[in-house]
């Protein structure tokens, strides 16, 4: 690999990760700003009761996270009343397809970073350009696994929050690589 080559993949690897920060920060935000008032909402029993007893309420902000994860198919998970654990996604669980919306997110804000990746890199051929979109793996995956210990809150013994495995192998990788990958093939398609 030539000098010039290295220099290439360098900047393209730095600009799929800056694409994959950007792509899940934009994501977050997306769905903070459509959602907070919604989830404030939901969130209001549950914050009296915890109030009355003492205890912290859900900020918005976490509410917002496990959704914000559930668009990427990753499950929250709730503490039993009884006991153990129960995984919900509370985009499927909510009336009307209005949240439906927060699937469409993450997958078209990856594209246009692994698009960005693969024009910095000077991808030319279809796989080359997958190769260099799918670096944004690079800066979404810390995020999504920091994101999955930020996104908790703790109920008596009990956790709310995204399932971590999956938050850190679907959301963290697989989501990034794949839907960074098509980016970047498209961008060298859009080039010819």
């Amino acid at each position: 690999m030539t000098s010039s080559e290295n220099a290439e993949r360098t900047s393209g690897i730095i600009v799929g990760a800056v694409g994959g920060t950007v792509a899940y920060v934009l994501g977050y935000l997306f769905a903070y700003v459509t959602q907070r008032g919604r989830v404030e909402e939901q969130l209001q029993g549950f914050n009296f009761f915890a109030d009355l007893l003492g205890g912290d309420p859900i900020p918005a902000w976490q509410g917002v996270g496990w959704l914000f994860y559930n668009s990427h198919f990753v499950e929250t998970e709730i503490p039993s009343l009884v006991g153990g654990v129960r995984s919900l996604s509370l985009i499927a669980e909510a009336d009307g397809g209005s949240l439906t919306l927060l699937y469409a997110v993450p997958p078209l804000l990856l594209i246009v970073a692994g698009l960005a990746a693969a024009r910095v890199a000077g991808a030319v051929e279809p796989a080359d350009g997958a190769r260099s979109g799918a670096f944004v793996v690079a800066g979404y995956l810390p995020l999504a696994v920091i994101g999955a210990f930020a996104f908790r809150y703790s109920v008596g013994e009990g956790v709310v929050a995204p399932d971590l495995i999956t938050a850190a192998l679907l959301a963290g990788v697989v989501y990034p690589v794949a839907f960074g990958a098509i980016g970047g093939a498209v961008a060298t398609l859009l080039s010819d």
